[in-house]
C-alpha cells in the first residue's frame, strides 16, 4: 500500500512505521506524485487535495509538518465512530487527522509546555487533553486505529493486513510489581527499626515477633506471589529501587544488605527484573549509574527495563537519560494519582523525542493502573477496585492491547491497613483468565 504526503518529515516517518507496526499495512512513504498515481492499487493519500479516485484520503491538520512545541486550544467533538476526536478537517474520508492526533497522545505534546505540576513535581494529570475531556480510561488511539483498519478493508476488498498485535483474538496481561520497601521490620537496620519503634511504641510486641521469626514481616508477600504466578502461569516483572542515598522519598532497604540481595535473585528466577529509579536519580546521572550497575553485577545481567519511583518523570530529560543508561523499555507511562492511559494507547510504542524530531529506541509500556492510586488517591475499597480493573481490562481487551498493572508488596502485604487488597488481587487474576479463555477465538 502506497502512503503519499507532500512533505516526508520526521514526524509522519514516524507515524507511517506507528501505522505498519500495529495495523500490518505494509505502507510506502513516497512523496512522488507520478509514483504515487501509477503504483499500487491500495493507496493513501496524506496531503492537501484529492489525487485519485482510488485512494482513502485523510487532509493533514498541519501537526506533523511542523516543528517544535506550538501549543493552541484543541476542540474535542465526536467523530463518525462515536468516539471523542480532534484535529477536525474537512473534505476527507476521515473526519480528523489520524495520524496528527495520534501524534499528539502518543508523543505527549502537551508534557513539553508549561503546565500545572502536582506535590511531587510531576506532570499533572488534570492538564491532561484526556482527562479534561473524559477519555483517559479509554485507550483512544487504538479504537481509533482499529475503526481506520475497518475503514480500509472496507474501501479495499481485496486488501490484506499482516499478521499484528492489534489481530490477536485477546489482550495480554502482564502484572508488574513495585519493591519500594522490601520489608516492613526486617533488615532495616538497628537505626531504622528503633526509630520506627519511638514512632509506634504500641507495635513493638509484634516488630519483635518479627525479627525473632514467629510472625511474618507485613510486607512479605512474596511466596504467595510466586505461588500464584505458577498457577495461572504469569511472567510478572519486578522493578526494585536500590537507591543508595535515602531521602524522603526514596526508603528502600539498604541495597548492601544481604538479605535484600538474596531477594533479589530469588525473585529473579521466575521473573522478570526491572529497575525501579530513584527520585534522586532524576536530578543525578551518577545515581542513575550506580543504581542500574548494582542491579546489573547483582545478576550478572543486563538490566534493560525501567520505571520510575513514583512514575516522577519529565519529558525529554528523563527518557533520554534512560536511552544514555542503556535502557531499552520504560514502564512509567502513567499517573500516580488516577488510572487510565496517560498515552491513550494501551500498545507498546516507541518514544519520540519531540525537542530533537527524531524516534528514539526506548520502547513505552503504558500502565493502565496501579493500586496506590486506588487505596491511597481515589481512597477506594479493594471491591470498588475490582470493578474498575475489570472494566479497564475489558476495554485493553476489545483492542487487542496488553494490560499493564503496578502492585505493591506492601499493598498486598499482610498489613492491618491494606487488608483486603490481596484477596481482591487474587480475585482479579481468577476472572482474568476465566475472561480471556471465554472470549478466545478459536
Amino acid at each position: 500500500m502506497l502512503f503519499y504526503t507532500q512533505h516526508i518529515t520526521p514526524r509522519v516517518t514516524y507515524m507511517v512505521s506507528y501505522l505498519n507496526e500495529k495495523l500490518g499495512l505494509g505502507l510506502e512513504l513516497t512523496n512522488d506524485r507520478q509514483t504515487y498515481l501509477q503504483g499500487s492499487a491500495f493507496k493513501v493519500n496524506y496531503s492537501t487535495d484529492r489525487v485519485c479516485e482510488n485512494e482513502f484520503f485523510i487532509r493533514p491538520f498541519g501537526l506533523l509538518q511542523q516543528t517544535g512545541i506550538q501549543q493552541s486550544a484543541i476542540e474535542v467533538f465526536r467523530n463518525e465512530f462515536r468516539l471523542p476526536a480532534f484535529f477536525e478537517t474537512s473534505d476527507s474520508d476521515l473526519s480528523f487527522d489520524l495520524l496528527s492526533a495520534s501524534f499528539f497522545l502518543l508523543s505527549r505534546y502537551e508534557e513539553y509546555g508549561r503546565y500545572e505540576t502536582d506535590e511531587y513535581g510531576r506532570y499533572a494529570h488534570w492538564n491532561a487533553l484526556a482527562w479534561k475531556h473524559g477519555f483517559l480510561e479509554e485507550p483512544l488511539v487504538d479504537q481509533w486505529l482499529l475503526h481506520f483498519r475497518d475503514q480500509l478493508i472496507h474501501r479495499f476488498r481485496n486488501l490484506q493486513v499482516e499478521t499484528t498485535a492489534f489481530s490477536f483474538s485477546s489482550s495480554t496481561f502482564l502484572p508488574t510489581y513495585d519493591i519500594d520497601i522490601a520489608w516492613s521490620v526486617k533488615n532495616k537496620g538497628w537505626v531504622r527499626l528503633c526509630g520506627s519503634i519511638l514512632k509506634q511504641p504500641f507495635s513493638l510486641i509484634e516488630k519483635v515477633k518479627i525479627l525473632s521469626g514467629l510472625q511474618r514481616d507485613p510486607f512479605d508477600c512474596y511466596s504467595w506471589l510466586k505461588e500464584l504466578h505458577k498457577a495461572y502461569q504469569l511472567h510478572p516483572v519486578y522493578f526494585f529501587l536500590v537507591a543508595g542515598n535515602r531521602s524522603a522519598l526514596d526508603k528502600n532497604i539498604a541495597p548492601r544488605r544481604k538479605a535484600f540481595q538474596q531477594l533479589i535473585h530469588d525473585l529473579s528466577g521466575n521473573a522478570t527484573v526491572g529497575l525501579h529509579p530513584s527520585v534522586y536519580s532524576n536530578t543525578s546521572t551518577a545515581a542513575l549509574k550506580k543504581e542500574k550497575a548494582f542491579l546489573q553485577n547483582l545478576l550478572h545481567q543486563a538490566i534493560t527495563r525501567s520505571r520510575q519511583h513514583y512514575l516522577r518523570f519529565h519529558l525529554p530529560h528523563s527518557y533520554r537519560e534512560l536511552i544514555e543508561n542503556g535502557i531499552m523499555d520504560d514502564y512509567s507511562m502513567g499517573y500516580g494519582t488516577v488510572n487510565g492511559f496517560r498515552a491513550s494507547t494501551s500498545h507498546s510504542f516507541l518514544w519520540y523525542d519531540l525537542t530533537l524530531e527524531q524516534t528514539t529506541s526506548l520502547r513505552i509500556h503504558p500502565i493502565a493502573c496501579m493500586d496506590a492510586n486506588y487505596l491511597y488517591e481515589l481512597k477506594q475499597s479493594p471491591e470498588d477496585a475490582l470493578l474498575s480493573m475489570k472494566q479497564m481490562y475489558e476495554r485493553v481487551h476489545l483492542v487487542h492491547g496488553q494490560f499493564i498493572t503496578i502492585f505493591h508488596n506492601s499493598i498486598l502485604g499482610l498489613d492491618e491497613l491494606d487488608r483486603g487488597w490481596a484477596a481482591m488481587y487474587k480475585q482479579f487474576l481468577i476472572w482474568q483468565q476465566q475472561y480471556r479463555t471465554s472470549n478466545l477465538i478459536l
